[in-house]
């Protein structure tokens, strides 16, 4: 697909000097326009809601809703938006996830300018741009995109339900926060928290925090 207009992007980061550094050199880009950006991912769901966009431009690690929820919220409210996930971490798990949501792309912070650009400019053009540190842990082919191997960890055994409610937990959240910002009942927080507790034989949510960051579901 050749665009004939410019490349509409959200760029979504929660800290003040990315978004601006990163606007500063798209904004910079002929063929691309910076349609606006969000500080989390509840208000990017929204701008993506009342915009016409072709590139979400997203950070991993934000507070408040997963990003993963946000990316699936976003492309079911339009399927033609593709999203490009920029972090400074590239944990399997991170990168499972970011796959599983359909992204079309998956950059390290480590990248130069002119590589967020490309990768821009590949997947508004429907192919997938991945930095070399996350291509070389994934193979394409007839089925799509995917890890090579499976990860062989116990966060593995979690879903991906369970792994997000496990990340809003190491970030210090109440079950009463993560049921809102989940949109799912108290109760149905508590089920879950039980059943990760079960399945990785933790006991309080100090042990649950501990095993999130050593399995890189959050960062010390």
């Amino acid at each position: 697909m050749i665009l004939t207009t410019d490349i509409r992007v959200l760029l979504v980061d929660d800290h003040g000097l990315v978004r601006e550094s990163v606007r500063c050199f798209l904004d910079a880009e002929p063929e691309i326009t910076v349609v606006a950006t969000a500080a989390d991912a509840k208000e990017a769901i929204a701008i993506a809601g009342e915009n016409d966009l072709d590139v979400v431009l997203m950070d991993i690690d934000m507070p408040g809703l997963d990003c993963f929820d946000a990316a699936n919220r976003i492309r079911s409210q339009s399927s033609s938006v593709e999203v490009v996930f920029l972090s400074a971490f590239f944990h399997d798990l991170y990168i499972e996830r970011a796959l599983a949501v359909k992204a079309a792309g998956y950059l390290t912070k480590s990248e130069p300018p002119s590589k967020v650009v490309e990768a821009i400019r590949q997947v508004a053009r429907g192919r997938v741009y991945f930095s070399p540190e996350i291509s070389d842990r994934i193979v394409e082919d007839s089925s799509g995109v995917r890890l090579a191997k499976s990860p062989r960890t116990r966060g593995s055994m979690l879903s991906p339900r369970e792994i997000e409610v496990i990340r809003y937990i190491a970030r210090g959240l109440s079950k009463k926060d993560i049921a809102g910002i989940m949109s799912l009942s108290v109760k149905t927080i508590e089920g879950h928290t039980h059943n990760i507790m079960r399945k990785l034989d933790l006991h309080n949510r100090v042990e649950l925090t501990r095993f999130a960051i050593r399995e890189g579901l959050a960062e010390a």
